[in-house]
């Protein structure tokens, strides 16, 4: 009953070659009310000095900033044991899991490092001016304690299945995580109410949102108005789609084998990129932290001016990064441990590099090239390109590599996260997972064929709108990750939990010594 409909829609697209540009003009008018419409009741905002600020981000920010006091900076403390886990020296192979630390960190990252570090930066300096980037770096730096929190409960609270695969996640741990706590109704509804946040945000801004900017990009390089795809958003969006089916079909282990080579390699490549064009205007560069600290505390206008900069550069980084959105816990929550804790110190690593590293990085290309101001009118991942081509008329070539690795492995991995709050919805069964991963792959084609306003609303509000249930679940379980995180150090000190890797390391010597 639900592949049928599915499929009329895919063949219709199909079939309708000769109408392209009224498919691409009929979707856009279709859904952008309504995506107007949720951003509406998501972001609901109270004004401050003629500033409308949304109450969410308060809410993702304040949080954060709480649970890293509550923690004792865990953050800092605990980054170079975060260092030693992804290096593989604590994991033990009897461990019951699916996928290796390093395996989680990429899987989760290729979820986060998408288009919101490349695009998203653009347009929260192009809004708010150059001091936007230091309330972004500010905001993944209190969000490294919110995201080891909640990979820490989703390991703790996750459920291995009869056939050995893992599912976890805040669906999980609301629902028996405050079960245990007396409050099993409340629990159901807020798992629920995420479940059903998570399948839109998989749709949207795992989805729709980066094969947007993806499509913009591949336009943009390939001749922009005159380009063969200028007007045949659709075709792109089957095209990325039948790659993105060739992956996600495979389940975990494939988006995981996927993401492991993926990530390294496309972050490399862009911090690279962003490097070049850095020590090419490196005469700027101390101007450009200038305009990063003055715009941050003293941007133009009274204090209406100083928060509306604050609530960009915060919007824009809980979108990146996603801490207490609860997403990356369900990764995290397929890793091969037995300590929950272990892997809350992986994923504090996200925020470090999502934000504070590769958001940075974008922020000073368009910062030092002067593209912020914008002249052109450009929007997105436009704007970051229009500042990379000011160092080499190619380099927005290299740009697009990276845009189509960032947004290809967003949505592999936001495919994942829909699933398993599909499934925890509706139960597991072939028919239920291929029914939703066809659905996945059409909103592909269906956000290569909107305008970007409209996709930045719904994407914003659906990935906002999971930290509503999310974060109450946090604040109540954050007694016991904070009485497990004292066990852990006490047993870390005491040589209880073993560095597998040291004594593997050990006896290697001792055979060379042997001989």
């Amino acid at each position: 009953m639900i592949l049928k409909p599915l499929f009329t829609l895919i063949i219709m697209l199909v079939s309708s070659t000769l109408v392209a540009s009224s498919i691409d003009s009929a979707i856009n008018e279709l859904l952008t009310p309504v995506s107007h419409f949720i951003a509406g009741i998501v972001f609901y905002s109270i004004s401050i000095s003629s500033v409308d600020i949304p109450l969410i981000v308060i809410w993702l920010v304040s949080a954060g900033s709480i649970f890293t006091f509550y923690l004792g900076f865990i953050n800092i403390r605990g980054f170079s044991h975060s260092i030693r886990l992804v290096k593989g020296h604590y994991e033990d192979p009897d461990d019951v899991g699916e996928i290796t630390h390093f395996q989680t960190l990429s899987t989760a990252l290729s979820a986060t490092v998408g288009l919101g570090n490349i695009a998203g930066v653009a347009i929260a300096i192009s809004i708010g001016g150059p001091g936007a980037t230091f309330w972004m770096i500010l905001a993944g730096v209190v969000g490294m304690s919110s995201k080891f929190l909640e990979c820490a409960l989703g390991v703790k609270y996750r459920v291995i299945n009869h056939d050995g695969t893992v599912s976890g996640g805040p669906m999980y741990y609301l629902s028996c995580g405050l079960k245990e706590l007396g409050y099993e109704k409340l629990g159901r509804v807020l798992a629920v109410f995420f479940a059903i946040c998570c399948i839109g945000g998989s749709f949207g801004g795992g989805n729709m949102f980066q094969a947007n900017q993806a499509y913009q990009q591949v336009v943009s390089v390939t001749g922009g108005d005159i380009s063969y795809f200028a007007d045949k958003g659709w075709l792109f969006g089957l095209i990325l789609s039948f790659l993105v089916a060739c992956v996600i079909i495979g389940g975990l282990n494939s988006i995981a084998k996927v993401t492991s080579k993926i990530v390294p390699f496309m972050g490399i490549v862009y911090c690279l990129s962003c490097l070049v064009v850095i020590t090419m205007n490196y005469s700027q560069i101390p101007s450009a932290f200038i305009a990063i600290f003055q715009g941050a505390f003293y941007p133009e206008g009274i204090a209406g001016g100083f928060l509306g900069v604050l609530i960009q550069g915060f919007r824009r980084a809980a979108f990146s990064n996603e801490a207490g959105i609860g997403s990356s816990s369900i990764a995290h929550s397929a890793a091969t441990t037995k300590e929950p804790i272990s892997e809350g110190f992986v994923a504090l690593l996200e925020p470090f590099i999502d934000t504070i590293v590769i958001c940075t990085m974008t922020a000073l290309v368009i910062v030092i090239t002067g593209t912020y101001k914008n002249e052109l009118g450009l929007s997105g991942v436009q704007l970051t390109s229009s500042a990379f081509e000011s160092a080499f008329s190619w380099f927005p070539y290299v740009l697009a590599i990276s845009v189509l690795l960032f947004a290809f492995s967003t949505m592999i991995s936001w495919s994942y996260y829909g699933a398993k709050a599909w499934s925890y919805l509706f139960g597991y069964s072939i028919k239920s997972d291929v029914s939703y991963k066809l659905f996945f792959c059409f909103f592909i084609v269906i956000g290569c064929s909107m305008s970007l306003d409209p996709i930045i609303d719904i994407s914003d509000a659906m990935i906002f709108a999971m930290s509503f249930a999310n974060i109450i679940g946090l604040f109540l379980l954050a007694p016991r990750i904070r009485w497990d995180l004292k066990d852990y150090m006490n047993r870390l000190k005491g040589g209880e939990i073993k560095d597998f890797q040291e004594k593997r390391t050990a006896r290697l010597r001792s055979t060379m010594d042997f001989d």
